[in-house]
């Protein structure tokens, strides 16, 4: 069976490498991505992700006809997931759930590194509604745009790590707080020693375990 990923966002680039993302880290599932044209170009906070939601769910509805074994929506603040999740019968799976899920296996206390301060009170309300505050217990902007993730990768790249010079030393894995963030993961971890999260990855992984 396959699982559909389904970027909010207008560009098929981050569709592309979330997608090429996903198959990498569980080639035995078909991962197929979806690109929501009708949303904005890059999700940056709430208005942005106001404006996504009507067309993401637009593609959620046709997703559900589809019968996959999963939808990934491929966005970190996990915009319109919880309306997502009434539309489909399969499980829906946030990209940003899916890290909380992930990082809470580890003993350590996890930073989020996400993109623009616009994103960061969303981020916060999302950990604290799963109930993973306790664990996940900072969330600081990169002041990195989400398209320079895909296209300046090696100044992004060195844009989170150095923010995360700020973090608290009892601080050891770190949560890459956007899809467009699978491009610099390898690069951040070299750059900083940190263990490294991705929301796609920890996706795809759930997955493996609904088969």
């Amino acid at each position: 069976m396959k699982v559909i990923l389904i970027n909010p966002n207008s560009t098929e680039a981050m569709t592309i490498s979330s997608t090429e993302t996903a198959q990498e880290a569980v080639p035995e599932i078909e991962f197929v991505g979806w690109t929501s044209f009708k949303g904005p170009r890059s999700i940056q906070g709430h208005e942005d992700g106001e404006r996504a939601i009507g067309p993401l769910l637009e593609l959620v509805t046709k997703a559900e006809v589809e019968k996959p074994l999963a939808v990934i929506l491929s966005c970190f603040d996990d915009t319109g997931l919880q309306k997502a999740k009434q539309i489909c019968n399969c499980p829906v799976l946030g990209i940003g759930e899916a890290s909380f899920v992930f990082s809470s296996l580890y003993s350590n206390q996890t930073a989020v590194i996400t993109t623009v301060k616009e994103a960061v009170p969303i981020i916060k309300n999302n950990i604290t509604d799963l109930g993973y505050a306790n664990k996940v217990t900072d969330v600081i902007a990169a002041d990195v745009e989400v398209l320079d993730l895909e296209y300046n990768q090696k100044a992004s790249a060195m844009k989170f790590a150095k923010a995360s010079e700020g973090l608290n030393p009892d601080i050891k894995n770190i949560i890459l707080g956007c899809a467009g963030a699978v491009n610099i993961k390898d690069e951040f971890e070299r750059l900083t020693g940190y263990t490294a999260f991705d929301g796609v990855t920890s996706a795809a992984k759930l997955c493996r375990a609904l088969r």
